[in-house]
């Protein structure tokens, strides 16, 4: 599952740079754990982001979301690729959250890097979050919902 950096194309070693360089702007100074990550909208825009923690570690946002919400609020829904790089030898993966966050706008390709290493783990938005629940669940509730109150009508 883990492999190296070299394997990767130029555009998506620049990719992961990019994550790599947003850790900068991390402000983590309660547990100094630095993420960074770079998406690639679907017109080719990078956008980067770091995690910010608060006192309140509820309140905290991750790199993943930080990325994708400057994004969001540029217009794009629809993404290529996301890197996220953190410190760690071994590349880690995003939480729960974020994995939530990050399978709302569909499948697509994500890197987990290492800041430290070589070590790259490529995976997509579904090889994070398996059986997600995603809009297209909520557009498949309405339809079979439409579909019963329909068939109950004629009863």
């Amino acid at each position: 599952m883990t492999s190296s950096r070299a394997n990767l194309t130029d555009f998506e070693k620049s990719i992961v740079d990019k994550a790599i360089g947003a850790m900068q702007f991390a402000y983590c100074k309660y547990s100094n754990f630095k993420v960074g990550a770079a998406v690639v909208c679907e017109d080719g825009e990078v956008i980067i982001g770091a995690n910010h923690e608060n006192a309140s570690y509820g309140a905290t946002i991750c790199a993943e979301r930080s990325a994708l919400t400057s994004a969001l609020t540029k217009g794009h829904r629809k993404f290529k690729l996301v890197a996220i790089a953190t410190e760690l030898e071994d590349p880690c993966s995003p939480c729960g959250i974020c994995r939530q966050f990050l399978i709302e706008f569909g499948d697509y390709k994500v890197i987990l890097a290492s800041s430290t290493s070589e070590q790259i783990i490529e995976t997509t938005t579904y090889g994070l979050l398996p059986f997600a629940f995603t809009p297209k669940s909520l557009d498949t509730y309405e339809m079979e919902s439409e579909k019963r109150n329909h068939t109950d009508e004629k009863h």
